[in-house]
């Protein structure tokens, strides 16, 4: 069964090295880049006054957003949306205070540990306004700017499915709603097993007529193939 992987790096490295090993073949193929945010003079606004510890929390909901962070204070506490991200947040040198345990957008509001203060969110241009919305209700004063944009890696549909290539995609990982964009152009046949990384996810490939074979039980690699070797045997629904 080939297996689109949409997702390069170590991440797309690591997936794939796992589903190899489950007896899938892998195709690592990043679908979408990100570029940095057209109104760069409102993040630097926000991210200067984060270095000056302006803000109590600065919550991070993406490994896309750790490049453009600056140095972040001792005296600013910093949440994770999931255990990828806090990683990537460490490995910079930012030690996280705070990860959800339903690691996702939503799991985050629903634990948020705090009733007052303040917090920057630096955001995908296209992100739902779930945290922001969320921790105001908790009585935060939040500050969203967006820190970068996700956009299609191959602009036409005919590059996308030339550098696909003429085998057949059994199944594919996907892991965000910008890829699941890209999922959708490439009219995928009914039988092939598309796999999200989580019910949101999920929820957005139902949305764009993709049919959804299995859902990670957490946002992780080997979950991700832990659902796909599941899904083997299930009907897309």
């Amino acid at each position: 069964m080939r297996v689109l992987i949409p997702r390069g790096g170590r991440w797309g490295d690591e997936v794939a090295r796992l589903a190899s090993a489950a007896g899938f073949e892998p195709l690592v193929l990043p679908l979408v880049r990100t570029e940095p945010a057209e109104d760069q003079d409102a993040l630097g606004r926000a991210l200067a006054r984060l270095a000056d510890g302006g803000f109590d929390w600065l919550v991070v909901t993406s490994r896309s957003t750790v490049p453009v962070l600056p140095s972040v204070p001792g005296s600013v506490r910093v949440a994770a949306v999931g255990v990828a991200t806090a990683a990537a947040l460490r490995e910079r040198g930012v030690p996280v205070d705070f990860v959800p345990a339903r690691q996702s957008a939503a799991g985050l509001v629903d634990e948020w540990p705090h009733r007052e203060g303040s917090a920057l969110w630096p955001r995908a241009l296209d992100a739902r306004p779930t945290v922001a919305d969320g921790l105001r209700q908790h009585g935060m004063r939040v500050t969203d700017v967006v820190a970068y944009r996700t956009v299609p890696a191959f602009e036409s549909r005919d590059r996308l499915l030339a550098a696909v290539g003429d085998a057949p995609v059994d199944a594919v990982l996907v892991t965000s709603g910008s890829i699941a964009r890209e999922v959708a152009r490439l009219e995928l046949p009914l039988d092939a097993r598309v796999v999200a990384i989580g019910d949101q996810t999920a929820e957005d490939c139902r949305a764009l007529g993709l049919r959804v074979a299995g859902i990670a039980a957490h946002p992780s690699a080997a979950s991700l193939v832990e659902a796909l070797t599941a899904s083997a045997g299930s009907a897309p629904a």
